[in-house]
């Protein structure tokens, strides 16, 4: 059985999470926009916490931190090139490095590009990839400090997960990444038919995240600068992937 994945909206357009090992008990939260909601889920279910795993240093991942240890004395994992930017670390750790969690590995990947130092927890048994600003779903981060190269490099690391992988990403951006997607792949019939599905999910509100990578595969523009249905409608055809990538990127930062 997987290990229990538990998604909680926080802030306005947040969402953090929490994994958990029936088992052992051991309960882990990816990344802490602020404390409230996840007290309120681990003490509805009666869980301690005994993990935090820390994508990138943006306050909306980090805020609650500090408020969640008043609470439960839980060990914090985040990047070792980020460390001066995050919460003091009782981990650090880098791109090909992994841990066991819950009986399971879990691998660390290096997704620079939102930021640098942003990295990816992806526990491959489970099938789950907590890859915060990074690949989102529809979409990816803004590139606020590293470049196109880098966020491309990162998001074929992501793609190369099977295809079953749940994407953990870290905002209800869903519907608006929808709406860009849309102009820049606009005869994909997977993405129309995504679209009205996200249109009803948000009428009822309920969330988008997490996301299936083969959908995001087949849907998302930023994992899809090969594509020459894409490259043909950006009057790209046989450009560099990374090329077609950067014009999709500046598009979106305008739209």
């Amino acid at each position: 059985m997987p290990l229990e994945l538990v998604t909680i909206p926080a802030l306005s357009d947040n969402y953090t999470f929490l994994l958990h090992d029936s088992d052992s008990g051991d309960t882990a939260c990816i990344d802490v926009p602020e404390a409230a909601p996840i007290l309120s889920e681990l003490s509805s279910r009666g869980w301690s916490l005994t993990d935090i795993w820390l994508t990138h240093h943006h306050h909306d991942h980090i805020g609650g931190v500090d408020d969640l240890l008043h609470k439960h004395d839980a060990k914090v994992t985040g990047a070792r090139a980020d460390r001066h930017r995050l919460p003091s670390l009782n981990r650090e750790v880098g791109d090909g490095d992994a841990f066991e969690f819950g009986g399971e590995r879990v691998e660390v990947l290096d997704v620079s590009g939102h930021t640098v130092g942003h990295i990816a927890f992806v526990v491959p048994d489970s099938g789950y990839a907590f890859t915060a600003d990074s690949l989102m779903a529809l979409g990816c981060g803004r590139l606020f400090e590293g470049s196109a190269e880098q966020m491309w490099e990162s998001l074929q690391k992501l793609a190369a997960l099977d295809p079953e992988t749940l994407i953990c990403s870290g905002h209800e951006y869903t519907q608006a990444n929808a709406k860009f997607a849309i102009t820049v792949d606009p005869d994909n019939d997977a993405l129309k038919a995504r679209i009205k599905r996200i249109n009803s999910a948000r009428d009822s509100n309920e969330p988008t995240v997490p996301s299936k990578l083969s959908e995001e595969v087949a849907t998302n523009p930023f994992l899809r600068a090969t594509d020459p249905a894409i490259q043909a409608h950006l009057d790209m055809i046989g450009a560099q992937p990374v090329d077609v990538f950067a014009e999709i990127r500046a598009r979106k930062d305008r739209f």
